[in-house]
């Protein structure tokens, strides 16, 4: 029936592209056809120092082509993707071969937007659903089913929704509901210095048990209420959300009745921001908010189930903490605790609390400080520990605080200067103090770490530019120290090369005194951009907005490849 339909869309889409030339009276095109590629290809090779390359398939690559036509009130798509002869290493196992991946078809008016097909939604914050693509994570989570959002008046938003969620190429079993609504407020209460909106929000995942007089519902309810407020350059939004008791994942990657448990999540977001000068501050507190379109995990194999790439998962909890750009101050990076875990008699956790703050400023130009150009300044300081409470080994079992905190899991502390000396001369110096608990997040060492980087840019005659980054870290166990370099070259708009290495000297273990080295360029010409690079990959996570993925070391080509239409 799926694929009847699929070819439906497709034969759709094909005729309304076929229409693509008629015209109007003022001779304009009616319907407008675009889309994209992107092709993303690796050719693994042995290497002297990680070894010979142990999987199968040298050559990988993910590919991507989603193609739109827009008739009027009317657009539809498809997007097929192609894993061939597998995809890249550590990319979910269910992304094989080539197959048609999304359809949908969508009517839009002032007032109302339907789709039928696959189709991406956020409620608030995404702390009770949020459906996505990110393809450097592997993350394409959309739902397939129907969605309606009714529009009243500018002030009124509702939607409505059901579907599956989309898993490799076919869905899982649990049914997802969702109704989510916004009003804002500000015209109703003739607020004329500030604005207000609330909104509330419902998602319920149903799935059947196979568990005898289960403890809890097949039908797993979620509510959430938030606001938003603005006065002048003051801000503040909070929101708050339950999820209805339901079981809880074990250390077998199985449920049962033995711990069944509800959760919540609460967030609030304050902060000031006027010329020159900004704070922003976000306290959060999570406690089983793990929401999953299946109960209970895939099993992959011995060390991964589809949690771990990022499947099957509906809601949004990224860690929130700096998303630094320098090499070595993302070797030790924080994914968000919100799960139920149980590692050992002394590591039991039930999710996370803590808080992150920004300090931005801005000294002026024509100040001592701020010199012929100005200064920036930029301060971030976060940390996370597990919730305070009474936890139990045997029979697994948790009562926690509300207030309070636990263990530390994690903290970042880094200032950064920005300075122009020149025109045609600007740098950057940046401190990085972190705290990460291995031992309680994914087993290891407990590591202090701290991290120097310096980096200037110079620009050079005929719009080319130079960036070079020396960077440095002191760390007092796991691997210890590293040391590493960028020197990048564009030689205009479209056209750059680069070289960067990060060297671990100061492990113990001479066989992981490695340089992870990598070298290549990128050119752009229109909406296309190929970029080919070699290199040594360091294992551990790749995180893009704090949500992660992890990539085992491996060395090889790669080559990106875009364009859109």
């Amino acid at each position: 029936m799926i694929k009847r339909i699929s070819t439906l869309v497709v034969f759709l889409a094909a005729g309304l592209i076929s229409q693509a030339q008629e015209t109007d009276d003022e001779n304009k095109i009616k319907g407008r056809f675009y889309g994209g590629l992107e092709s993303n290809m690796q050719y693994y090779v042995d290497d002297p120092k990680l070894g010979d390359f142990e999987f199968d398939d040298r050559f990988r690559s993910n590919n991507y082509l989603n193609a739109n036509y827009n008739y009027g009130k009317f657009t539809a798509g498809v997007q097929v993707e192609a894993y061939e002869a597998n995809s890249l290493l550590n990319y979910n196992p269910k992304f094989e071969g080539t197959n048609l991946a999304t359809f949908y078809v969508n009517y839009k008016s002032d007032k109302i937007d339907i789709t039928l097909g696959h189709f991406y939604e956020q409620f608030g914050s995404g702390l009770l659903l949020r459906t996505w693509e990110d393809r450097a994570l592997g993350i394409n989570n959309a739902l397939r089913g129907a969605r309606i959002v009714y529009r009243p008046n500018h002030n009124i938003r509702l939607t409505g929704l059901y579907g599956k969620q989309r898993s490799g190429f076919d869905v899982t079993d649990g049914d997802i509901y969702g109704f989510d609504s916004e009003f804002y407020l500000t015209d109703w209460l003739q607020l004329e210095k500030s604005d207000l909106s609330v909104g509330a929000s419902y998602v319920g995942r149903y799935e059947e048990t196979n568990i005898e007089n289960p403890d809890f519902s097949e039908l797993t309810s979620a509510m959430a209420f938030r606001f938003n407020y603005y006065l002048g350059s003051f801000y503040v939004n909070g929101e708050a959300n339950y999820k209805t008791e339901d079981a809880v994942i074990n250390a077998n990657n199985d449920i049962s009745n033995d711990l069944v448990k509800d959760g919540s999540a609460y967030q609030i977001n304050l902060g000031y921001t006027k010329s020159g000068l900004g704070i922003d501050l976000t306290l959060r507190r999570l406690e089983n908010m793990g929401f999953f379109s299946e109960r209970k995990p895939e099993v992959i194999d011995a060390n991964n189930t589809s949690i771990n790439y990022n499947d099957k998962i509906m809601n949004y909890v990224p860690g929130l903490t700096k998303q630094h750009h320098s090499n070595l101050a993302n070797i030790y990076v924080f994914q968000a605790q919100y799960r139920v875990g149980n590692l050992d008699v002394d590591i039991l956790k039930s999710g996370e609390t803590g808080g992150q703050l920004d300090v931005y400023y801005t000294f002026k130009k024509g100040t001592s400080l701020g010199g012929k150009y100005g200064t920036e300044i930029a301060a971030n300081f976060a940390s996370w520990y597990n919730l305070a409470g009474e936890y139990r080994y045997f029979p697994q079992d948790y009562d926690t605080q509300f207030f309070g905190r636990g263990q530390k899991y994690f903290s970042d502390y880094n200032l950064e200067i920005r300075k122009r000396f020149s025109k045609n001369w600007r740098s950057g110096f940046y401190y990085v103090h972190q705290y990460y608990d291995k031992r309680l997040v994914e087993g290891g060492d407990q590591v202090n770490a701290d991290i120097l980087a310096v980096e200037n840019v110079i620009s050079l005659p005929n719009k080319k530019s130079l960036r070079v980054e020396l960077e440095h870290m002191w760390a007092d166990a796991d691997r210890r120290n590293w040391a590493g370099a960028t020197v990048e070259f564009n030689f205009n708009r479209n056209l750059s090369v680069y070289f960067w290495d990060i060297y671990n000297y100061g492990t113990k273990k001479e066989a992981e005194k490695n340089h992870y080295y990598n070298f290549g360029g990128a050119y752009r010409f229109g909406a296309t951009r190929i970029a080919l690079n070699y290199g040594r990959q360091r294992g551990g996570l790749v995180c893009v907005g704090g949500v992660c993925r992890f990539v085992p070391e491996n060395t090889g080509f790669t080559l990106n490849l875009s364009t859109s239409f």
